[in-house]
Formats: structure tokens, sequence, C-alpha cells
């Protein structure tokens, strides 16, 4: 079943019209919108350095205070909604996969628990001026009649590598852990994988380790088993598909790799507490 449609996630293309590359710039004040009550997803990074607005910023089913002087980061697949106030002023950097793949060491970003990064960064008044002057001026190249895409990508990683570094600060200021190598790759693979392969077994043979072995390290490291990864990446899932598509619960099931839609209930209110259709219900 192709489900690709059935539910709302975004594109560069729905932002910026005829251009082939992987970067955008929207100036919030022109082209932003401050009510998007319909939660949606990406294909893209999306970097709002944010300079005055107050309201709420849901992402994955959180909800943030939105204030001056923040960046929020959000992750291709991660679904959103804001509710912002009218005065909001701020730019949004959008860049894709791709682009994100030539510079990842910079950012170090995850959304996999428990190595989550930060959604919302508050700056302080030195990291937002600078942060602001390089959006600033990268705004300034990408409306040139003739950009250079070099100096382009060049004020990209700059943005990149400050944020890279605020991003470092919080971390260590509460004090989180990096994730094992083998942990980073394999909730790399979770994420890859998770639809059709739900066995620690398949993931222990692509990392070329025994599965006890991979389950030692998971709990040394996140204090969870192998397994509880692999299902807790599902049920994220199966909340956002719920949250956003149009699919019935058994198509959502099926999406997800579950044959019987009881056992999908069952595992779903299992973890949530809630039926998938009662979940449904309460957005």
């Amino acid at each position: 079943m192709d489900t690709v449609q059935e539910f709302q996630t975004l594109g560069l293309g729905n932002f910026q019209s005829n251009d082939p590359n992987d970067i955008h710039l929207l100036n919030h004040v022109k082209e932003g919108k401050n009510h998007i009550t319909t939660a949606h997803k990406h294909d893209f990074y999306l970097f709002f350095l944010i300079e005055k607005s107050e309201g709420i910023h849901n992402i994955d089913f959180v909800d943030y205070t939105v204030q001056d002087r923040q960046l929020h980061i959000l992750l291709p697949g991660q679904v959103h909604h804001w509710q912002l106030a009218e005065n909001t002023s701020g730019f949004q950097l959008m860049f894709s996969e791709k682009l994100f793949q030539t510079f990842p060491n910079a950012l170090n970003l995850s959304s996999s628990y428990p190595f989550k990064s930060p959604a919302v960064i508050d700056l302080n008044n030195q990291a937002f001026h600078l942060l602001l002057y390089e959006y600033h001026q990268l705004d300034l190249e990408l409306q040139k009649e003739t950009r250079l895409w070099d100096i382009i990508l060049l004020r990209w990683r700059l943005i990149c590598s400050i944020i890279g570094h605020e991003n470092e600060q919080l971390n260590s200021a509460k004090e989180v852990l990096k994730p094992h190598p083998l942990i980073a790759n394999y909730l790399k693979l979770i994420d890859e994988y998770y639809k059709k392969n739900k066995k620690v077994s398949f993931y222990a043979d692509k990392l070329n380790i025994t599965a006890n072995y991979l389950n030692i390290l998971c709990k040394k490291n996140t204090h969870n088993s192998a397994n509880i990864l692999i299902q807790n990446r599902i049920t994220l899932e199966a909340k956002r598909l719920l949250q956003i598509s149009k699919l019935s619960i058994k198509e959502i099931a099926f999406d997800l790799g579950f044959e019987d839609l009881a056992y999908f209930s069952n595992f779903f209110k299992n973890h949530t507490g809630s039926s998938p259709r009662a979940f449904r219900e309460s957005l």
C-alpha cells in the first residue's frame, strides 16, 4: 500500500518555486504564518530563529512556550503546529537532508529517545545577535539576482556551526550523554527499517554483533532494552500518523508492519495507555 500521499508532508518545493537548490530562507514577517493549526511534517530541516514572539509550538506532541530570542529546531519527519503572536518576527531557515549530510558533524542532531536534541534553545544575547546577523547576511545573498552559491553555503555552514556550538553547550549544562557509536548506528537503522523489521537480531546482524551484546549496550547507554527502543520508534510514528493522516487505523497498522489490527491496538494501548481510536479522537 502506498501511503505517501495520505498525509501532509511538506517539502522545500512548497516554499520555493523553480529553485533546484537545497536551501531556503523565509522572512517570517513577510511570508510566515502565525497560526498553523493543522499538524503536518516536513522532509527537511527547519531552524526557526525567533526575534520576537510568544505563543505555543507543539513538536511531536510536546508543547513548547515561545519567547523572544529562541531557536526552534525541527527535524525531518517530526510533526508540528503552532499558535504565534501576530507581531512575530524572525527567520525560518530550511534545508534538505541531502545538504545536511554534507556537514552533519557540526550539528549532531537526533530525534531518537533518549538522545533527543533540544527542540528549543533559549539564546543568550551574544549568541542571538550573532545568529541574527548571519541570517540577515544569508538573506541578502539569497535575494541577489545572481546568487553566489559558494558564499551561500559558507554562510549556511557558519550558521550550522554556531547552532552546533549552542547545542553542545546546552547538552553539557544538562549533562546529556552522547550515545555509544554502535547505539547511534542502531538508532539510525531503526529509523530506516522499523516498519519491516522489529526483531533485535536483525539489527544486531546489521551491526555485526550479537543480539545479547546489543541489548547490553542499550541497557548501559540508554537504560532501555534494545527491543524497547524499537517499540518507542513504532509508537512515535503511530501517534504521528493518527494525528496527521487520513488513513484508517487498520491502514496505519498495515503501514507500520502489523498484519493484525487487534495486535496493533493492544501494542499501542500498552505503550500509551490509550487505544488508537481514543488517541485520535483526543487530538
